[in-house]
């Protein structure tokens, strides 16, 4: 079976590999000519680990090509996955469905056989059954083109075995030849006994948006709690860990610090507010915008610590800041509360360096007046201020020892709650966590 990916950003090139490494031919799609050059080459323009190998093999082996003719897919195959970005619109909270619309129109216009298409990108619900409706007008006469709804599940850092090893799979259709091909499609994954949830095209939007929603509402608890024990006392991984031992709770997303960000998270909350207000139900969702403003209150918190630390006098500090990626393993640096932080210090007049093991080169498109550093050695050098960030592997190694001859100033703000702060200050550091009270 030939399949096309419509959209080869971090879902669409990531779901192509997959795709080609469980048999299928597969011919990845997208407008930017550049972008398309460099995956035809096995070059990403983005860090995942796991991902490079894969296209490259099967650029290799010919089951994976690019192409910016989207005739050249609608022509070669028979089922067409639809991941292309659904940005928030500019100017309010919505997603912008500008490229969804014209993916599934151009497709439409363009196939000559049966066919079924399958969205993958995160959208409203209500999107799916307006896209049917659409296909149907727009067909050729004769024609059956199916219409499902298959929504990715990917961590950034983990998205190649997510593809490939899912821990469930939602078929949203509105027919039975539909869920058959993706049964067909799944069939490897299916085999493994990975649970499979058919339903209707709501339902199946719903599911992503839902999850990420409840993921944002768990850390951003978890972050109101901490204002409490930043004001009472307390240890707020001590308490975490006693939550998580509840079955109906879990651990995960518990972990108290400056927040969430990336691409996902809070475009999709906010997507989800606006969408039930449009349905009319603005109270229904009203929580989110609590949570929202949590989690933005924590990078507010993470500041004024470093000002606290600085005595109020940031200008011409020197400020090193470890991690610029919104998480470990990703250079994705949407909506980073670490570049946030950073950003901030900058513009109250510090003298900011950042390091990062994969997002340095992204960090510093958005923000090439910050410093950078090729090390965090030379990114702590003559600091005044360490703050951790992000939570790389080689920065909750770190030691007091590590630092202690290379900074100006012993003092550092984990921002999330990965050090163990009783034996920096033994060793003479000031530290500051977020969550915990401070006491000098």
């Amino acid at each position: 079976m030939t399949v096309s990916v419509i959209g080869t950003g971090y879902l669409g090139a990531t779901h192509a590999a997959a795709m080609a490494e469980l048999g299928f031919d597969v011919i990845g799609v997208d407008t930017d000519e550049q972008k398309i050059k460099s995956l035809a080459n096995g070059d990403l323009p983005f860090y995942e680990p796991g991902l490079p190998e894969l296209l490259r093999k099967h650029i290799a082996s010919g089951r994976l090509t690019f192409t910016t003719e989207l005739e050249t897919a609608a022509e070669a195959a028979d089922v067409h996955f639809v991941a292309v970005g659904t940005p928030q619109r500019a100017g309010d909270t919505g997603a912008d469905l500008t490229y969804v619309d014209a993916a599934v129109a151009g497709l439409t216009r363009l196939i000559k056989r049966d066919a079924l298409i399958i969205g993958k990108s995160t959208v409203p619900v209500g999107t799916a059954r307006r896209l049917q409706a659409m296909v149907k007008e727009l067909s050729a006469p004769g024609l059956s083109i199916d219409l499902a709804w298959n929504p990715e599940f990917l961590r950034e850092g983990f998205a190649v075995e997510d593809t490939l090893r899912p821990d469930r799979l939602v078929f949203g259709v509105d027919s039975p030849a539909a869920e058959e091909l993706l049964r067909t499609i799944y069939a490897d994954a299916i085999s493994r006994n990975t649970p499979v949830i058919t339903t209707d095209f709501e339902t199946s939007e719903l599911v992503k948006t839902a999850a990420n929603a409840f993921l944002a509402t768990k850390i951003s608890f978890i972050n109101a709690i901490s204002e409490i024990t930043e004001t009472v006392g307390g240890s707020i991984s001590t308490l975490a860990d006693a939550l998580g031992h509840d079955v109906r709770i879990g651990r995960r997303f518990l972990n108290a610090g400056v927040g969430f960000g990336g691409g996902c998270l809070p475009k999709d909350i906010r997507a989800l507010q606006a969408r039930v207000s449009e349905l009319g139900l603005d109270r229904t969702m009203r929580f989110l915008t609590e949570m929202d403003e949590i989690n933005l209150r924590r990078r507010d918190r993470a500041v004024f610590l470093a000002d606290e630390l600085l005595d109020n006098d940031v200008v011409g500090k020197r400020i090193a800041v470890l991690g610029a990626a919104f998480k470990p393993e990703s250079d994705d640096v949407r909506d980073s509360p670490s570049l946030d932080i950073a950003a901030r210090l900058f513009n109250q007049g510090a003298e900011v360096f950042i390091y990062d093991p994969k997002a340095n080169a992204n960090a510093a498109k958005r923000f090439p007046r910050l410093g950078f550093a090729d090390s965090t050695e030379e990114a702590v050098q003559g600091a005044d201020l360490v703050l951790l960030l992000t939570e790389w592997p080689e920065f909750k190694a770190l030691g007091p020892s590590d630092l202690a001859g290379l900074v100006k100033s012993r003092k550092i703000i984990d921002g999330r709650n990965v050090l163990d702060w009783q034996e920096w200050e033994a060793a003479g550091w000031t530290t500051r966590t977020l969550g915990r009270k401070s006491v000098d």
